[in-house]
């Protein structure tokens, strides 16, 4: 496939670098230094020059393009190059907008501006973060099957009842696959003799209740979050607080500009906007910010999300999850204190990517940036898993691919080794990046 990435910065360089291995990439960037660097780091042809602009969308070889997509971080050059792009060519277009304005609009009418598939940087970010406060303890959650399968990445505390124990002994529910162990950066496929340490990341696959409940188990200090306060209402911070009052919860909002939290106020009939600075100690601790379950820092600067988080974390609140524009930082922010960190240029990059997958998969979630994924995928008549038992099946596949779960018919069946994976069956898997096209052509 032949894809033109238009915008080289964190979103478009992390989508290049996802998809030159398997696919010819072009990059347009009107940055002439970001460009020279792209030519060296990756396996990419790069253009300096305006996508929006025809001639540069021509040079990069529009006619003979199957994708195209504009990344930078402006949503009026993407919505103009998208356009652009479908008057020169037959492509699939995606557009990365931050938006929600044009989100509804895209979503209203079919095929508007020209784009084929648009996410929100805003939206997107807003979904993984209320992801993360309904699962206790997790570091990234996915779903799949409709909801029937969930995926959950944990580290496993020093203090927890899990950590020196087995897998075996950690392993008390019928629905639930222990996939993977990410121990010292490397993928450890784990048995029942696997030992789970202080400080490993778990990925689990299972049904929402039996990944729920290990979660419990993992962390039995960390319940289901009931008090939860937001720190900024930036448009992501708004976006968080209407997706946690769709689910039912009644979240307190705290922000400094009093327009913006009047009309805050008005927004959101089920949540308590509270205008102060989220780092007036005095405040936080008249308003028992520190007896929170989860505090959510989305204001628009990291300095201040990290100072916000670290101070709530200070007073006692039992999770912070903190926003970061800078990818860099996410490592950095979890080391000094704060639970989870959520960069939303890598949130719109891997959807982005997952998209592009999903020719392939009907979900996918990529793991540990992009070393390994989980994907779904329906079972062909040819397949070499249909109609054997899963023990005799899975040495055809990659080394360290594992089934984590199959969905039949709607309802969730647990792979053991003496499951028989029947045509037409949902299986979902941890596969090494690498190994995609193999196993995809053998499931």
């Amino acid at each position: 496939m032949r894809v033109i990435v238009v915008g080289a910065g964190e979103v478009g360089s992390s989508i290049a670098a996802s998809l030159c291995q398997s696919h010819e990439v072009v990059v347009v960037d009107i940055d002439p230094d970001r460009v020279s660097e792209l030519t060296y780091e990756l396996d990419v042809l790069a253009i300096e020059g305006d996508g929006g602009d025809r001639s540069t969308l021509v040079e990069a070889g529009i006619a003979d393009t199957d994708l195209v997509i504009a990344s930078t971080d402006d949503d009026e050059t993407n919505i103009v190059t998208c356009g652009t792009a479908d008057t020169l060519g037959d492509a699939f277009v995606i557009c990365r907008v931050k938006d929600t304005q044009y989100l509804d609009t895209w979503r209203s009418a079919e095929g508007a501006f020209g784009i084929d598939f648009m996410v929100c940087t805003v939206l997107l970010t807003a979904e993984s973060i209320v992801r993360l406060i309904g699962l206790p303890a997790a570091q990234d959650v996915d779903t799949f099957a409709g909801g029937a399968v969930r995926m959950a990445q944990f580290e496993v505390p020093a203090d927890s009842p899990v950590a020196d124990q087995t897998v075996a002994e950690a392993d008390r529910w019928d629905s639930l696959t222990f996939a993977a162990i990410v121990r010292d950066e490397e993928f450890v496929i784990p048995d029942g003799d696997t030992c789970i340490r202080a400080d490993d990341e778990v990925i689990v696959i299972g049904s929402p209740d039996c990944v729920r409940e290990f979660a419990a188990d993992l962390s039995p200090s960390s319940a289901g979050p009931d008090d939860i306060v937001i720190v900024g209402g930036s448009e992501v911070g708004f976006q968080t607080a209407r997706l946690l009052e769709e689910r039912g919860f009644r979240p307190r909002l705290i922000e400094r500009d009093p327009d913006r939290a009047r009309q805050l106020a008005e927004d959101l009939p089920k949540t308590t906007v509270m205008e102060s600075d989220a780092t007036d100690r005095s405040f936080l601790e008249r308003e028992h910010v520190g007896d929170a379950d989860v505090v959510v820092t989305a204001l628009d600067n990291d300095e201040k999300n990290l100072l916000a988080s670290l101070l709530a974390k200070r007073l006692g609140a039992q999770r912070t999850v903190s926003l970061t524009e800078t990818g860099a930082y996410v490592e950095l922010f979890e080391e000094v204190g704060v639970d989870v960190a959520v960069n939303p240029r890598e949130t719109v990059a891997e959807e982005i990517t997952r998209f592009t997958r999903e020719q392939r998969a009907e979900n996918v979630a990529i793991i540990e940036d992009d070393r390994a994924e989980v994907l779904e995928l329906t079972v062909a008549g040819d397949s070499s898993l249909a109609g054997r038992p899963i023990r005799e099946s899975v040495p055809d596949l990659p080394a360290g691919t594992v089934i984590g779960a199959i969905t039949r018919d709607g309802s969730l069946v647990t792979p053991r080794g003496e499951t028989v994976i029947e045509v037409g069956d949902h299986v979902v898997l941890f596969v090494n990046t690498e190994d995609i096209d193999a196993v995809a052509a053998k499931v």
